[in-house]
């Protein structure tokens, strides 16, 4: 089969290995050519082009069966977001019109939830958040579900809200905890989504073999923790102190827009059938600060 993988980066390139390894053509598309080399080296062929820019896009042959779309905005502000989330879904819509689909996986996020109560979040839940990067995140799931089953048949296309990252080069908790910088806001009691890129790689897979066009899947482990938990854990495990209280105010937080939610992957492990290598933080807390020491 012929798979794209828009913006073949860090979450990207690893299930491209994995796709060639099992005999699949693999095409890796990024804006620039900076990573072409790496790319040809794993078997990945490279395509560049932005996809915020159409007539870029339409000079490379739409011919896939799988496209995955990983898109990130770099952590980029609002204009950024609309250009390279909403945008590039619309131009990868139209450009994608003739290709042989068989299954389109797009990669949103959690954050679409604005939940703050502390609830559990489910697919169903309300998508009505306050921070405006999320809202865009919103307006994009709802131009590909507009064109998804039973809408449009032929463009089979499914999304993987996915929680935190972290893991080698990722993980803001972990990372702020062990350079001292951590903080803990509030009580401690906001909740944590989170989950590790070679779970995310291997749920990519299997979405694209078993996922349900039309459908959305929560990509996030089995147990959401508080920071109050979290950071216990890690205390208790490396032997070091608790870090100290936020002194940031409540309504400063608030202006912020931090949600509070646990986010069920019910869904995913009943339709997907995915084991989690790293079922919980804990394990993936592990093996990340293994693999720092070696």
């Amino acid at each position: 089969m012929r798979v794209l993988i828009v913006c073949c980066g860090y979450v990207g390139f690893p299930p491209g290995v994995a796709l060639v390894q099992q005999g699949h053509e693999v095409f890796g598309l990024r804006r620039t050519n900076s990573a072409n080399a790496k790319m040809e080296a794993a078997g990945i062929k490279p395509l560049n082009a932005d996809i915020t820019r159409l007539p870029e896009l339409q000079q490379l042959s739409p011919e896939f069966e799988w496209v995955i779309n990983l898109v990130s905005s770099s952590k980029g502000g609002i204009e950024e977001y609309r250009e390279v989330y909403l945008h590039g879904m619309s131009n990868l819509i139209q450009w994608l019109e003739p290709a042989p689909l068989k299954k389109f996986v797009y990669t949103s996020s959690t954050s679409v939830y604005g939940q703050t109560d502390g609830s559990v979040v489910r697919e169903t839940s309300p998508t009505d958040p306050v921070n405006e990067t999320a809202q865009v995140l919103v307006e994009t799931e709802k131009l590909l579900m507009e064109n998804a089953p039973p809408r449009r048949p032929n463009f089979p296309a499914l999304i993987l809200r996915v929680a935190g990252i972290y893991g080698p080069e990722r993980g803001y908790w972990l990372r702020n905890y062990l350079q001292g910088e951590a903080r803990i806001q509030g009580h401690g009691e906001r909740i944590l989504n989170m989950i590790h890129p070679d779970d995310l790689v291997g749920i990519i897979l299997s979405a694209r073999q078993a996922g349900v066009p039309g459908e959305i899947y929560n990509v996030v482990d089995n147990e959401p923790g508080t920071q109050l938990d979290l950071f216990r854990w890690l205390a208790e495990t490396l032997g070091r102190p608790m870090p100290p209280l936020d002194s940031e105010p409540a309504d400063a937080r608030r202006k912020r827009a931090l949600t509070n939610k646990k986010v069920s992957n019910c869904k995913l492990k009943a339709a997907l059938r995915y084991a989690f290598k790293y079922p919980t933080y804990r394990e993936g807390f592990i093996a990340e600060l293994r693999r720092a020491r070696t």
